[in-house]
């Protein structure tokens, strides 16, 4: 029997013996999911020789019955999934080695914008914690930058809060299905976000519940999706931190506000600044500067990229942002190219110029 895309998407997360990484691979072998199921020479050779043992996809009538109930549960809340060969796909999530294959979505789809950034802290937020994410927001309003939060209570409730009254597109990443909003008090802000043109996103099926062991991992794409991660305000523990450091993993910039010295509350703020982890900023115009994006021109740049190729784009998205990339540091992170298809997508890059390669084998984006 044969089924859609989507289905055959939902139905390959089913799997046994088939993470993430390994369907990514597939799919670079076949292409689409529809091509893995239908058309299993396409990879089992390649993949066997790789893998000693490759189970077998199957698809039975208990499979069957749960993916057609979350097709039907999507179909009626207007859910759509964004999956990993999507050219909507985050370019972002996209060179994190432990992004998702996949995620549900509501409201706008856009995530390959130019400026992203997550910010992160305590449930338990002081008015000085509140206070400092309010008046950041407010000094970024006027500007094209995204916030990503997680719609918890304290600071990621400020944090779309604040970027609704100043009229910034906000994205949250739940930690349980889309159709169980959680915090359960946060429905109301969870329209409002959508009515203001922003998303809500899960990688989570959409009537699972909200459980412990989710939201450190739904961290992962709060930092992924993000060119950087603000830390409001959080002691020495907690998902912050760990947002905070995996986004330092992914050699994205981090950024946390000090506080008081006389509280523990900011203590993991000041920790991540010691460390260098993060450098420490006190407004809007700090992030802007840091982050270089007062560039106007880049911005109107940025907008040519639409007319490239997928992985066109995600070249751009290597290179966005930096001053220079060595061509090794391309091609660590392109790992599908062999080296002459690299530098011939890059030789086109040059051509239609949107990089410029300096001495040394160095590119940047053209200015």
């Amino acid at each position: 029997m044969k089924y859609s895309e989507d289905f055959y998407r939902l139905a390959i997360q089913h799997q046994e013996g088939y993470g993430p990484a390994t369907i990514k691979k597939m799919l670079q072998l076949s292409g689409t999911v529809t091509r893995i199921f239908e058309e299993p020479e396409s990879w089992q050779t390649d993949l066997r020789k790789q893998k000693k043992k490759v189970p077998s996809l199957s698809i039975d009538s208990h499979l069957r019955h749960i993916v057609d109930e979350e097709l039907k549960q999507m179909d009626h809340a207007g859910v759509k999934l964004c999956f990993y060969t999507d050219k909507h796909f985050p370019f972002r999530l996209k060179l994190c080695s432990d992004g998702p294959l996949s995620f549900f979505c509501l409201g706008d789809d856009n995530f390959n914008v130019p400026h992203i950034m997550a910010i992160v802290g305590t449930r338990n937020a002081s008015e000085y914690g509140r206070h400092s994410v309010g008046k950041i927001l407010a000094e970024l309003q006027g500007t094209d930058v995204v916030t990503v939060s997680g719609l918890a209570y304290g600071i990621d409730t400020e944090a779309h809060q604040k970027s609704i009254e100043n009229g910034l597109r906000t994205i949250s990443v739940l930690g349980s299905g889309l159709g169980v909003i959680y915090p359960y008090q946060n429905k109301d802000l969870a329209q409002r976000i959508l009515a203001n043109g922003g998303t809500i996103i899960s990688e989570y099926e959409y009537s699972t519940p909200p459980d412990r062991l989710n939201f450190p991992k739904r961290n992962r794409i709060i930092a992924g999706m993000a060119d950087c991660t603000l830390v409001a305000e959080s002691g020495d523990k907690g998902g912050s931190i760990i947002t905070a450091y995996l986004a330092h993993s992914y050699n994205r910039d981090v950024f946390a506000i000090p506080g008081s010295i006389h509280t523990d509350k900011h203590s993991g703020c000041h920790n991540l600044i010691q460390k260098n982890v993060a450098a420490l900023v006190t407004s809007g115009n700090d992030i802007m500067d840091l982050m270089n994006w007062k560039n106007t021109r880049r911005a109107v740049q940025t907008q040519l990229f639409v007319e490239l190729s997928d992985t066109e784009q995600d070249i751009i998205g290597i290179l966005r942002d930096k001053e220079s990339v060595f061509i090794d540091r391309i091609a660590e992170q392109m790992p599908n190219l062999t080296p002459s298809q690299l530098a011939g997508i890059l030789l086109g890059l040059e051509l239609k110029g949107v990089i410029t390669c300096k001495p040394g084998k160095i590119y940047t984006i053209s200015r």
